[in-house]
């Protein structure tokens, strides 16, 4: 078995899953040589729900052997795995080695990406629920190494998402990468042909360098 197993989460608004960003991500993975395996994560559920889905499917992999586990997340496949990563709560076997997050849905409390804080929260969720589901509130010095990336023109999740998340690992001296790459186009995947692609040569670089 490779040393690290590597969980992909889809992204689809927390109402379905992007087929793209699943199975060609997991494959590209194991090209790597990880470990790598798609988890469909509860959708059209509210919030602990996926979170809770998520942490399961951690210890399970971990159960199975894993020595070191990641996440893997795009868009609100992101989100769900910054909330495994980040939120208070897991336990050992629950907590993450390290964590990818594509052009993710960070904070609740901005305006976007609506579609899916509605799906998670509801359309009256308070603003406490908000504040307590955004990832760059949640992050703390003892969160696991991540790596972020956007496209600098996404109008779907902007890429002030991604930066409010750097800011916070910045803030509490996690290690991290934050990379924004041209393109407007958002749920881009593995972005090949595009100017973007080139986030799976970091991923891959930083990845390797894991201890």
């Amino acid at each position: 078995m490779a040393d690290l197993h590597v969980i992909v989460l889809p992204g689809g608004g927390y109402h379905r899953h992007a087929p793209h960003e699943g199975e060609p991500v997991a494959e590209w993975l194991r090209g790597l040589g990880h470990d790598a395996s798609v988890f469909a994560y509860p959708v059209l559920t509210r919030h602990p729900e996926p979170l809770a889905a998520v942490r399961a499917e951690v210890r399970r992999v971990r159960a199975a052997g894993a020595r070191r586990v990641a996440l893997l997340g795009f868009s609100a496949g992101g989100h769900a795995a910054g909330m495994a990563a980040y939120a208070p709560g897991a336990a050992p076997e629950e907590r993450v080695d390290a964590v990818v997050l594509g052009y993710a849905v960070v904070s609740m409390l901005l305006p976007t990406h609506k579609g899916s804080r509605v799906n998670l929260l509801g359309e009256k969720a308070t603003w406490d629920a908000r504040r307590a589901t955004s990832l760059d509130q949640l992050v703390t010095g003892d969160a696991p190494p991540s790596f972020v990336w956007h496209t600098a023109e996404d109008s779907v999740v902007p890429v002030q998402h991604s930066y409010l998340l750097g800011m916070a690992l910045a803030g509490t001296d996690v290690p991290h990468e934050l990379h924004v790459l041209p393109g407007a186009t958002h749920g881009v995947g593995l972005a090949e042909g595009t100017p973007a692609a080139a986030w799976t040569q970091a991923c891959a670089a930083w990845l390797g360098r894991l201890a």
